[in-house]
C-alpha cells in the first residue's frame, strides 16, 4: 500500500536532510553530557540553595558579558530543540536544558515550584544521598 507524503513535508526533508546527522549526534552527545552535568550540579549545590526568597546579584562588566553570551547560547540550544521536535532528536530535553542554561526573570520561583513538587524533590535528594550530601531544604512558606 502506497501512503501519500505532503510536498511540504518533501520541502522541510529536503531542506534538513545535509544535517540530519549532525542533528542526530548532537542530540546524542547533549543526552549523555545531561547524564553527568546535572546529577553534578545538584550534588554542588548548597543545601540551602532554594531557601533564599531571591538570589543575589552583584553586576559588573564580567557578569553583564556571561549574561549575554549564556542567554545567546540558550537561545540557540532553544531553537535546536523546537527544531527537533519536528526532526530525530531529543527536542524536549534540548528546550528543558534551554531554559535551565537560560538567565531569565522569574526563573528561581520556577525553580522553587518544581522542588515543591515531591517526586522532584524526592529525585533530587536520592542523588545528593547517593553522594552522601546532605538532603535539599524545602524554602518555607514565609520565604516566598
Amino acid at each position: 500500500m502506497k501512503q501519500y507524503v505532503p510536498d511540504w513535508m518533501m520541502y522541510i526533508y529536503s531542506v534538513f536532510q545535509p544535517y540530519l546527522p549532525l542533528l542526530a549526534s548532537t542530540s546524542i552527545v547533549m543526552a549523555l553530557a545531561s547524564m553527568i552535568i546535572i546529577p553534578w550540579l545538584i550534588v554542588k549545590m548548597p543545601a540551602d540553595y532554594f531557601c533564599h526568597h531571591h538570589r543575589e546579584r552583584h553586576w559588573n562588566a564580567t557578569r553583564v558579558l556571561f549574561y549575554v553570551v549564556r542567554n545567546a547560547f540558550a537561545l540557540v540550544l532553544f531553537i535546536a530543540g523546537f527544531i527537533m521536535l519536528i526532526l530525530p532528536g531529543q527536542g524536549l530535553l534540548t528546550i528543558l536544558i534551554a531554559i535551565i542554561v537560560s538567565d531569565v526573570p522569574g526563573k528561581y520561583l520556577v525553580e522553587r515550584w518544581l522542588l515543591a513538587q515531591k517526586s522532584v524533590y524526592r529525585s533530587m535528594n536520592w542523588i545528593r544521598r547517593h553522594y552522601n550530601k546532605e538532603p535539599l531544604k524545602k524554602p518555607s512558606k514565609e520565604d516566598k
